[in-house]
């Protein structure tokens, strides 16, 4: 029996679904921090809900109170959340660990971050323009948040991906830490991705690149 416990921010999400799925079908007790739990669409014993908001600190601390790993997979939400939302998210989560004793975070991002170390190509580059154009404040927020990660002592990892695909197909991934190497990740070989670094340390301090092969 499983008895490591999760923390999963932004499980409500399109690709948070996907993981609280995996995370459950794994075994995992799961502790989610929800703004809307009239948008959990199930019922597990191995799960427990907590209505807040991760602006929240000590709805944050309470999530992760317990926990052996916080996973997040928040984006802007429905309805938005203030494009500042991913570095304020982080710095409570960061906090939160401290004062909890928790060491293994890991976390999604888009392409528009940029790490040191990267080639990105003509494909990620373009999708990072199109970012900053189109999203300024939260792509400038995304950075932010890689540097709080950065200058951060928690055993983090930060993963980058091409658009998701919602599907239950599970194709093999190829990973790079200077380029996107592909167009989509599937949000069920994402899951599998972000599971796999729970106990795993070779991505810590990275931000690698994931998508499908």
């Amino acid at each position: 029996m499983n008895t490591h416990t999760i923390a999963v921010i932004g499980g409500t999400g399109k690709s948070g679904t996907y993981l609280v799925k995996a995370l459950l079908h794994k075994g995992y007790h799961v502790k989610m921090l929800v703004r809307n739990p009239e948008r959990v669409a199930f019922s597990n014993p191995l799960a427990e809900i907590i209505t807040g908001n991760v602006t929240d600190y000590d709805a944050v601390l309470k999530t992760i109170s317990g926990c052996n790993a916080v996973i997040s997979t928040l984006g802007i939400g429905i309805p938005q959340s203030e494009h500042t939302i991913f570095s304020r998210a982080t710095a409570h989560i960061l906090k939160a660990m401290h004062n909890t004793g928790i060491s293994r975070y890991i976390v999604i991002a888009g392409l528009n971050v940029d790490a040191p170390g990267d080639a990105k190509g003509p494909a990620a580059k373009a999708a990072t323009r199109w970012m900053y154009t189109n999203y300024p404040t939260s792509s400038h927020n995304r950075q932010e948040e890689y540097t709080l990660l950065a200058e951060s002592n928690v055993s983090w990892t930060m993963v980058r991906l091409p658009m998701i695909a919602l599907t239950d197909a599970q194709p093999e991934i190829s990973i790079s830490l200077t380029d996107c190497p592909g167009n989509a990740i599937s949000a069920t070989s994402l899951a599998r991705f972000l599971i796999n670094q729970i106990e795993e340390d070779g991505f810590a301090g990275k931000a690698p690149f994931i998508a499908d092969k």
